[in-house]
Formats: structure tokens, sequence, C-alpha cells
């Protein structure tokens, strides 16, 4: 499992729209190739682990505007879990967002490749939270192409 934060220079609220739909994450989220919306609880995600293919489902648990995020994963190959934390700093003119985020197998023990993604998912999950800060403060995280990054191994 993951915990990593960031600081943010934009209000709580802005952070908390930006970042609170799962479709998005595929625009910071370099781990993530799709996020499909089913239906208001439901996502579809598609990402790609050493070549192989994986999809799984999740339902949001929790979502407390301006608060917290929350999801676990319903079905797939991959299960995923993740809690977004917000909160107001500098009297609310800055944000900080604590992300925690788990993956594991149904079954048996990971390939070679899922385990060396889970093993790298602290420094993986840094960048990207890097890069949804510099996208976000320079406004143009709601552009439809994805955000550059560069992360480290």
């Amino acid at each position: 499992m993951a915990h990593e934060n960031i600081e943010v220079n934009l209000p709580l609220a802005k952070v908390y729209e930006l970042m609170s739909s799962p479709v998005d994450f595929p625009k910071f989220m370099k781990s993530i190739n799709q996020v499909n919306k089913i239906n208001s609880q439901t996502f579809e995600y598609v990402t790609e682990i050493g070549g192989e293919e994986f999809r799984w489902t999740t339902n949001i648990i929790d979502d407390l505007r301006n608060t917290r995020f929350a999801w676990i994963t319903i079905n797939g190959n991959l299960n995923q879990t993740g809690t977004i934390r917000f909160t107001p700093l500098d009297n609310g003119t800055r944000t900080r967002v604590d992300f925690s985020l788990d993956y594991r197998t149904f079954f048996g023990d990971p390939s070679e490749d899922v385990a060396a993604f889970i093993a790298n998912l602290s420094t993986t999950l840094q960048a990207e939270l890097q890069a949804f800060k510099e996208a976000a403060e320079a406004g143009t995280l709601n552009d439809d192409t994805e955000v550059s990054q560069e992360a480290t191994a």
C-alpha cells in the first residue's frame, strides 16, 4: 500500500473537483490507461502491466464532499482500493491531498511485473501527485490530453 501526500496551491473545493472523478485519473496517473464511468458510483479501470491488460470495476464507497473520496474493487483481474483525503491549509487558499492506494491480485502470487509495479507504487504515486499539482495549478488539468510526467523508477 502506498500513502503519499502533496500540497496544492489551490482552494480545497477546486482540488476536490479536479480529483474526485475517476474518469480524470488517467490525465495525471500514468499507471492507469483508461477509466470508464458505468454509473454514478461504478467505474471500470483499464491498464497494462508487463504487456498484460488488467481490467477491474470499482464502487465509490465514500464521497464526503471536500473531505474524502474512497473506492473498492468489486470485480476484475486486479484488486485496487483507494482513499483521497483533502485538508484545507492557509485559511483555505491551499490544500493538502493525502492519497492512499493499494493493488493486490485476487488469486495467487502476482507475476514478476505486477510485483514490481506494486513494489514501486509509492514512487509512482508521488510522481503522479506531482503531475496533478503542476497541471491543476497551471489550469491545464481539464484539457483532453494527458499531463506529461517524469516518474522515477
